[in-house]
């Protein structure tokens, strides 16, 4: 037995022994590895080139790509350049000009850890040429596959450039992961722009191939730079962003409510000046618009937050994307409150995008009859298809002259007899001008299909969404109700019995308290059925029975994930809906002009409690160039 235990034990030892031994992995070799983590696309390789660019206090910056970033990347700067003994120190991995390591919170630069160029030098064909301000002649050194030769003599005048061909030809296996040419070209596109919105007093350049993608030139003001990225429909219909909270500084400019897109994508947060995507400054966004977009659709901004570097940590991600707050809920305070405040100050304003898209369907209406009709009666003037005018039949023009004649004859003498006439027929003509066109939704002059207001202003036109106006004020009146815990309550004359499935008559009988905050009591009515005795008086005449169903949908898809606060606000947004007017509803003149009044003094009236646009304005030289007269 000791004699088997102890050949046992043996043969344990000898398989100890062929176990391999802790050794240090070879330079080259701890390169690639890191470039895994930094590099791991070539959009990745281009924003830290870029990033060295900029840190070197470049005021012009010129980016080339060929295959996505696969085949070359190119970065040209006018920086500070760097010296010749330097250069070998450049591809030394933590090795940096920008922090000596005493303290890693005090990160005033965009790189610190000295990482990216050896990474790069890594994976890729790289060279670099370089020469310091005030130095004698430039220096050129190559690296292949992490392999460098000797530091040579090179022409250039000013700066830096770094060139990396062949991106990952060292380990080939990370090629099979890249995607197409085209996605990786969109992904250096949006490092570029970023990286631009970043710093809008550097100019920037990027050439994919032989056509130029992306251009801005530096010393541009914040809101061009963003209006650049964003187009010019962002710049048109953004609001200002300026607070402060105990030394943290919020600026940057957000687009209206009605202005949003179908992705995160136009949202671009910075950092002290480094773009960032972080989970906590999306939450705050999300949490500001919530109440004026739909679930499924997100806001356009670019927003600026600038702090004391110890109150943030930047060193959290190898990307360096994403960052981590000290007081995370003060930041999160200021960006919401900062963002309602101003939402409120635009009052009933709505993007310019209605208008836009209306002129458009109307273009595009004008081209597909004129395709439809032929050319032959069509012609082109100011950019608009318009008919072309047949010329009059004999018959007709002397009807013409007989209509004319007595005008022509009298030398327009009738003409205050016509204007008399149209006076008598319609008051407001005859008192002049109606002063209320000077208000800034104008006055009703007509109800179309019993939904839709036509609003005349001094500029132009005015289209209202008669519901989803009047939903907005209705929620508006009930979340300030709700706030002062006067959310005044109708008595219904005889109490309304609605039938309900057992878990939807339970989720109600749940919440039953926070209804009767907001003017709804309801209670057990046996076991499948619930009773209301009274609902908001805000409502109005409305759907029991349905709005109880739309609550109880609603509660189901929030659950219990949303602050009471934001779930009571999300059930006043269902009563509004219920409770406003209806598509449909044929109103006389005063209750059209009350409504618009009441839009005027109601802050966020200008879009719906689901993001879409209360009104669209036209302007007098929009509808001019409707038909061709501009």
């Amino acid at each position: 037995m000791n004699e088997m235990a102890h050949n046992t034990l043996t043969d344990h030892e000898q398989d100890q022994d062929a176990l391999p031994r802790i050794r240090r992995l070879p330079e080259g070799a701890v390169n690639r590895i890191a470039a895994g983590e930094v590099i791991e696309r070539p959009a990745a390789a281009v924003k830290e080139l870029v990033e060295n660019a900029i840190d070197a206090g470049a005021r012009q910056i010129d980016i080339t790509i060929q295959d996505g970033g696969k085949s070359l990347i190119r970065v040209v700067d006018d920086g500070c350049g760097i010296a010749r003994e330097d250069l070998p120190l450049a591809l030394e991995r933590h090795a940096t000009s920008k922090t000596d390591g005493a303290d890693l919170l005090a990160i005033y630069s965009f790189g610190f850890r000295g990482e990216a160029l050896p990474s790069i030098a890594a994976v890729s064909r790289f060279s670099i040429t370089s020469r310091e301000r005030g130095a004698a002649s430039a220096w050129e050194l190559r690296v292949e596959a992490g392999r460098a030769a000797p530091i040579a003599p090179a022409a250039l005048n000013r700066g830096t450039i770094v060139e990396a061909r062949d991106l990952f030809f060292a380990t080939p296996a990370r090629l099979k992961f890249l995607r197409s040419e085209r996605s990786e070209s969109m992904a250096v596109t949006d490092v570029v722009k970023r990286l631009a919105l970043a710093t809008p007093d550097v100019g920037f350049s990027l050439t994919e191939g032989s056509r130029t993608g992306f251009r801005a030139p530096g010393g541009e003001a914040r809101l061009e730079r963003l209006a650049r990225v964003m187009g010019r429909e962002f710049r048109d219909n953004a609001l200002q962003i300026d607070a402060e909270r105990e030394g943290i500084r919020l600026s940057g400019f957000a687009g209206l409510p009605t202005l949003h897109r179908g992705a995160s994508t136009a949202q671009f947060l910075f950092v002290n000046g480094r773009p960032v995507r972080d989970k906590l400054l999306i939450g705050a966004v999300k949490g500001a618009y919530s109440d004026f977009l739909p679930r499924d659709r997100h806001p356009v901004l670019g927003l600026y937050l600038d702090l004391d570097p110890h109150g943030v940590d930047v060193n959290v991600h190898p990307a360096k994307t994403e960052v981590r707050f000290r007081d995370h809920g003060m930041i999160r305070g200021l960006i919401v409150s900062a963002l309602k405040h101003a939402l409120a100050e635009a009052g009933h304003r709505a993007s310019t995008s209605g208008g836009i898209g209306a002129l458009g369907r109307f273009s595009s209406a004008s081209a597909a009859n004129a395709a439809a009709s032929g050319s032959a009666g069509f012609y082109q003037s100011g950019g608009y298809t318009q008919p072309r005018p047949s010329p009059p039949s004999a018959a007709l023009r002397e009807v013409a002259r007989e209509f004319q004649a007595p005008l022509v004859e009298s030398g327009w003498a009738s003409r205050d007899a016509v204007e008399a006439d149209q006076q008598a027929s319609h008051p407001d003509v005859a008192a002049g001008p109606d002063p209320r066109t000077r208000l800034p939704l104008g006055v009703p002059r007509a109800q179309l299909h019993e939904n839709y207001i036509v609003s005349q202003t001094a500029t132009g036109m005015i289209l209202i969404d008669q519901h989803a106006a009047h939903e907005r004020l209705v929620y508006e009146r009930l979340k300030q109700q709700l706030a002062q815990n006067k959310v005044p309550s109708q008595q219904l004359l005889i109490p309304q019995i609605v039938e309900l499935g057992s878990e939807t008559r339970a989720r109600l009988l749940d919440e039953a308290d926070n209804f009767a905050r907001l003017g709804l009591e309801i209670e057990s009515f046996g076991a499948g059925a619930l009773c209301v005795r009274a609902a908001p008086a805000a409502l109005g005449a409305c759907d029991v029975s349905a709005l109880l169903h739309d609550l109880a949908d609603d509660l189901e898809e929030l659950g219990e994930a949303l602050s009471l606060q934001a779930r009571l606000e999300a059930v006043c947004s269902s009563m509004a809906c219920h409770g406003s007017v209806r598509s449909g509803r044929r109103l006389n003149a005063a209750e059209m002009d009350a409504l618009l009044r009441e839009m005027e003094a109601t802050p966020h009236s200008g879009q719906c409690n689901h993001g879409r646009p209360t009104y669209i304005e036209l302007s007098l030289a929009d509808i001019e160039k409707l038909f061709g007269r501009a």
